[in-house]
């Protein structure tokens, strides 16, 4: 073999070894590129989670004060308010437990259900629908049950968002490899429970 046909040999397992090099690194790239887009996707989702926290947060607290306000006016109505307050511990239990998504939604809405029959109660006491408190807090809870809803469909957003992502190919094989789970929406049971907690009178 002469020197003209060594340099040739030597000339393409050069060329084949920048070629597999570049390959390599085009792969890492890409590999780099979608792991980084699912930790994105992740953290918004984490985030969005956070928006429906603050507010279930803040619906929470309101409670005991509409509870109170209430009884002022109708004592007689003693179970109405043990349901309530019952279904506010067992959400705020789940969200403290960081159960998931499914057990939340499920809480919250025995918390919008037992709502739902405390402004019925209060729709026979014209005298507390009158009370400046009872209609601040009203007004509160209308407006938290909006940014609940906002929240919510925000959060459902993104998790549509990243099943996409972690469904398509390629991205679902490395999001099995590095445990990108699936996410469970935040939703409502029911047709019924659809509409916000009435609060108006």
């Amino acid at each position: 073999m002469n020197y003209y046909h060594l340099c040739n040999i030597q000339n393409f397992m050069n060329t084949t070894l920048w070629v597999i090099i570049g390959a390599i690194v085009v792969v890492a790239l890409v590999l780099i590129f979608i792991y980084n887009s699912l930790v994105r996707l992740r953290n918004r989702l984490k985030e969005a989670w956070s928006d429906i926290d603050v507010q279930l947060k803040r619906r929470h607290d309101l409670i005991p004060n509409l509870i109170e306000t209430v009884k002022g006016y109708a004592k007689h109505e003693k179970e109405t308010f043990e349901n309530v307050t019952r279904a506010r511990s067992q959400a705020m239990q789940a969200q403290e437990s960081g159960s998931d998504t499914q057990k939340q939604a499920q809480a919250e809405n025995m918390v919008s259900d037992t709502l739902k029959s405390l402004f019925a109660v209060a729709e026979n006491y014209p005298d507390l629908k009158a009370s400046q408190n009872f209609q601040e807090l009203q007004k509160e809870l209308s407006d938290t049950e909006n940014k609940i809803q906002a929240a919510r469909r925000f959060y459902n957003n993104n998790v549509l968002r990243y099943q996409t992502k972690i469904q398509s190919f390629p991205t679902n094989l490395l999001a099995k490899v590095f445990n990108f789970s699936e996410k469970d929406y935040f939703e409502l049971e029911d047709e019924s429970q659809k509409e916000n907690v009435s609060v108006q009178f």
